[in-house]
Parts: C-alpha cells; sequence; structure tokens
C-alpha cells in the first residue's frame, strides 16, 4: 500500500496459532466461531512491515527466524519465511539500512541474528526499546534465544539505538512508546502527503479486542497499561487518514475505527 510517496509493504514471517486461553482464560471458541474458525483456534499471520521512502529501506520487526515455539493449545509460532518474502519484494538483507523492532519478543527480533550472532541485515542500525533491552537481554531470568541475546550484546553500539521516549528514526518515520505488552514496546508511525499509518506491532494483537476489550495476551507484562494503551490507539485510529495494522492482524489487513455510538473496525 502507499502512504503518500511512501511505500509499505506487509511481509510474513510465518504462523501464528493462537487458542482461545491465549487471549484470557474466560475466552472460549464458542465465543467468535468466525475468529476461532479451524480446530477452535485463530490462524494468524507473525508479520512484518517493509517501509520504502525516497532514500530509506526499513523493516519493523524481524520475525521469529528459522524457529518454531509450541506452546501447546495456547500457542503455536512457526517463522522461517521473512527473507523469502523481501526477496520477492526485491529487497536483500544488505539492503536494509534500519530494524525498528517493537519488541523483544522471539517472533520479533528472530532474524536479527544467525546461530553465531553474526548480524542478518549487516548494514542496518537497529532500534529497540530501551526498557525492553533491560527486561530481556540484560536479564538472564527471562526467557531469550540464546543467539539472539549474544548478538545483541556483541553488536557494535554505533548502530544500536536504544529507545525511551518518543523520536524520528527517519523523514516521516517516526516511533512512539506504547508500553504494557512489554516495557519498552514501541509502534511506527509512518506519515506522508496527510495520511498516516501506525504500526502497532503487539500493542493491538488484533482488531476484535475493539470489541472484546477484556481480550489480552498471555504475553502482556503489565495488562493493565496494555489496556490503556490499547485504547488510546483506538482512539487514535479514529483520526481521519489514519490505519493501522498489528503484527498478528488477521492477513496482515490494514483498517481503523469507525466511530460514533457504537465504534467498529473498517479493515
Amino acid at each position: 500500500m502507499h502512504i503518500g510517496e511512501i511505500d509499505l509493504h506487509p511481509l510474513t514471517d510465518g504462523t501464528f496459532r493462537a487458542g482461545p486461553t491465549y487471549f484470557g482464560d474466560h475466552v472460549t471458541a464458542e465465543s467468535h466461531p468466525g475468529f476461532f474458525g479451524r480446530d477452535g483456534k485463530a490462524w494468524l499471520p507473525i508479520g512484518c512491515f517493509l517501509i520504502r521512502t525516497a532514500t530509506q529501506t526499513i523493516l519493523v520487526d524481524a520475525g521469529m527466524g528459522p524457529a518454531m515455539r509450541d506452546d501447546g493449545e495456547r500457542r503455536l509460532l512457526v517463522g522461517g519465511q521473512l527473507l523469502l518474502g523481501l526477496r520477492a519484494s526485491g529487497v536483500l538483507p544488505g539492503d536494509i539500512d534500519a530494524v525498528i523492532c517493537t519488541h523483544l519478543h522471539a517472533d520479533h527480533c528472530g532474524w536479527l541474528f544467525d546461530l553465531s550472532g553474526a548480524p542478518v541485515f549487516p548494514r542496518a542500525d537497529l532500534w529497540v526499546g530501551a526498557a525492553d533491552w533491560a527486561h530481556f537481554v540484560t536479564n538472564p531470568d527471562v526467557w531469550m534465544f540464546d543467539h539472539i541475546r549474544h548478538g545483541f550484546t556483541a553488536m557494535d553500539g554505533a548502530r544500536l539505538h536504544l529507545v525511551d521516549a518518543d523520536t524520528t528514526v527517519a523523514p516521516s518515520i517516526d516511533i512512539v512508546m506504547t508500553p504494557g505488552h512489554t516495557p519498552g514496546h514501541l509502534s511506527v508511525i509512518v506519515s506522508s502527503g496527510g495520511h498516516r499509518a501506525l504500526l502497532l506491532g503487539d500493542a493491538i494483537v488484533c482488531p476484535i479486542q475493539l470489541d472484546e476489550p477484556t481480550w489480552q495476551s498471555i504475553g502482556d507484562v503489565d495488562p493493565q497499561l496494555a489496556a490503556r494503551v490499547r485504547e488510546r490507539l483506538f482512539r487514535e485510529l479514529e483520526g481521519e487518514n489514519v490505519v493501522g495494522a498489528g503484527a498478528h492482524f488477521p492477513e496482515l489487513r490494514f483498517g481503523r475505527v469507525l466511530a460514533g455510538e457504537l465504534r467498529r473496525w473498517a479493515g
């Protein structure tokens, strides 16, 4: 899709299968049979977004990598397809100028480093929430792939940007802090020609949370803060010429909130 003069390409690294209790122990497949359509599960993407401006090629989130995590009925993650999607878009790893990780859960940073800890995107600057760095990278008690932790700690400090406030990455590409799902979760705003796109990471896991505000994520570090941030973002998505998508939105479709007496998602 196009946001003014900027090209925005959704890419998938693989599949995220979520059982109802991923969203809370009170959630059942019968509550939304269309969403939990096959085997009583929701089948969602592991999404990333490629941004192309006149001068920059930027990747938002880096998928799961060629790996799998099986948490039983609640969640299954299978990655491995991001580089194929980039190549199909005419982009090689060496073409990426910057990678912005909305947060450091495994399905958002899995392609950053290979098994030796070497950068997969050798020219790219890396933008990460400072509080996520403290929570994941420097805390051995929090699970993270060993090679990803090693890659972070061995990385050239000049290319690592730890973000603790709203900031600009490049012209028309801005980071806003959206903590709650993780301590340093951030979202990305792409703006051009009077239009804006919000790349939400997991701040909103799926649009159905507009109708089901008690649906959370088992990954939410601070569920109450995550809910407040989610509502703030839904309000922002009521704005004119504003669309948004999260990393696990069905089919990575962009949409917006139609305001009124009964708000609803249009995507």
